[in-house]
């Protein structure tokens, strides 16, 4: 498996893994679904990024790319979590990081 650079699996390897399942009926069409819907923000995301740092505030632009990725990872570790207490604690840090996200998009 191909990992990023925070050892999350890139598109790419994510869409051999979904190709490589076979004909999994309506699950492989969700899975399509959302991977598509997640390259879709993916790049809404690095144009709001290119604007950011075009406006001349590369620090902001770096605290926004790095909420980003925390909040990719938060949701991995959601997706994988099956212990009710820590799904309240990602669901909560996730929130905190969509407000953070938010308050520098604004700016």
């Amino acid at each position: 498996m191909h990992r990023g650079a925070c050892g999350l699996l890139t598109i790419d390897a994510e869409i051999r893994i979904i190709r490589s399942m076979g004909d999994a009926g309506e699950g492989l069409v969700d899975a399509e679904s959302r991977l598509a819907e997640r390259m879709d923000e993916r790049e809404e995301e690095k144009k709001k990024a290119r604007q950011i740092v075009k406006a001349g505030d590369p620090e902001r632009a770096r605290q926004l790319e790095s909420c980003r990725l925390a909040r990719t990872e938060m949701q991995r570790q959601l997706d994988l979590a099956t212990h009710q207490a820590r799904r309240q604690q990602l669901d909560a840090a996730i929130a905190e990081l969509d407000r953070r996200i938010t308050q520098l998009s604004k700016k």
